[in-house]
């Protein structure tokens, strides 16, 4: 079965064009990376933790899987790097301040065969211990992972914390248009797939979170890119009010990462990564609407030199988005655009 995944990722890989190498020199005992954000929903941590990488493998311009193995990741390993986390010295003086957690493994955290299951369980029991007054634990995943008698144990455990702790589904969209998302960007995602996971997990009232990139591919204009997210906006407030779900878009302005096909369009002059201010134009556009925004804005050092969505001059700019990720206060969205 450990082999079988192997070849699954290096198919995926090769479906995808990818030219990167896989992380294998990273410890073990160590996750790839955390760090913290700022949200309307308070103090965030966010954790990627080194294991197998995303089975999937294909998605165009995505190059996190390099940061992953493509060798099987024991559970003890797993464990250490939970063990790692907690006792980070940030991660501690923070701890009553935490008030969400995402996980993210650059793949799926509920796929078993790439996230041990025992250390998955070990890790609830860590953030019940240590975060007093967490309310919100994100989990991402492609969808074909998620069961929902998982997702039900998994809210038992949490509603066991000090603060009852709320349940949010974290899944990458990309594209709203589907000729983009499953042609080109080749995600592997239909929107009748995506309304049958919204129904069953529905009843539960977990929060669902999508992750978008804005342009990202090449041949599209900025206001092709712009007009995309505007559609997965009103296309996300109708599921929200159809099956009564919080949905939250992570937007995410697209860089030209390192071994893909989208680093090779930016060499080339085929492909620019969208302006921050067409950023904020297409996220203005949910005011009003049942859909709230987090603009992500960290490549993960990702970006291939001289592709990153922020440009020389954007400090003002990163730091009034960084603004409105804290407030939801579309004024400022407002006050960028006009």
């Amino acid at each position: 079965m450990i082999n079988d995944i192997a070849e699954q990722i290096k198919k995926g890989s090769k479906a995808g064009k990818k030219e990167y190498q896989f992380n294998e020199s990273h410890d073990q005992n160590q996750p790839a990376n955390m760090w913290f954000q700022e949200s309307d929903e308070g103090l965030i941590l966010f954790i990627v933790f080194y294991t197998q990488a995303c089975r999937w493998s294909q998605c165009l311009g995505c190059n996190l899987p390099s940061q992953m193995s493509h060798k099987h990741i024991s559970y003890k390993a797993i464990i250490s790097q939970i063990d790692t986390v907690f006792a980070d010295k940030k991660v501690k003086a923070r701890k009553k301040r935490i008030r969400k957690v995402i996980l993210s493994n650059n793949g799926s955290i509920l796929d078993e065969d790439t996230f041990s299951s025992m250390a998955f369980m070990y890790l609830l029991v860590h953030l019940n211990m240590h975060f007093p007054n967490l309310a919100l634990l994100s989990i991402e995943s492609r969808i074909e992972y998620i069961e929902t008698s998982e997702l039900e144990f998994i809210a038992r455990a949490l509603a066991e914390n000090d603060t009852p702790t709320q349940l949010e589904i974290a899944i990458g969209f990309e594209a709203f248009d589907d000729h983009i998302r499953n042609r080109v960007f080749k995600k592997g995602l239909t929107l009748s797939r995506f309304q049958r996971f919204v129904k069953k997990m529905a009843p539960y009232k977990f929060h669902l979170k999508c992750y978008f990139m804005q342009k990202p591919v090449p041949g599209i204009s900025d206001e092709e890119a712009v007009l995309d997210i505007k559609n997965a906006i009103d296309y996300l407030a109708e599921i929200a009010i159809s099956y009564h779900v919080k949905i939250n878009m992570h937007l995410n302005p697209t860089f030209a990462a390192r071994g893909t096909a989208l680093e090779k369009a930016f060499l080339k002059g085929r492909y620019q990564p969208p302006l921050l201010i067409d950023t904020a134009r297409a996220a203005v556009y949910s005011k009003g609407k049942p859909v709230s925004i987090f603009i992500g804005l960290y490549d993960e050092g990702l970006a291939v030199d001289g592709g990153s969505f922020i440009r020389p001059g954007d400090e003002k700019l990163v730091e009034d988005l960084e603004e409105f990720n804290r407030t939801q206060d579309y004024s400022i969205l407002e006050r960028i655009i006009s």
